[in-house]
């Protein structure tokens, strides 16, 4: 039974040291950012559309904030693309 539990053991810490090992591109992470950003504005079309002030004002904020995350993300991207080109 002992030997069980240390081949689940290993198992785990191999799987995650794999699943660090994939982080998502700059790239990926500025497509996901423009999908927020579009579900975003959906959100606030139905909340406008539903007259819920207070919503509309809460979904403007997250807009704020993912599209500066998106600026971020951007920039990261463009600096990692730049230093991959350097490295050729």
């Amino acid at each position: 039974m002992k030997l069980q539990t240390l081949a689940l053991a290993v198992m785990v810490a191999f799987a995650g040291t794999s699943a660090f090992a994939q982080a998502p591109s700059p790239k990926d992470q500025v497509k996901a950012d423009k999908a927020q950003i579009k579900q975003d504005k959906d959100k606030i079309k139905a909340d406008r559309k539903a007259k819920d002030k207070d919503a509309v004002k809460a979904d403007k904020e997250k807009l704020k904030a993912d599209k500066a995350k998106m600026k971020a993300d951007r920039k990261a991207a463009r600096e990692a693309k730049k230093a991959a080109m350097e490295k050729k």
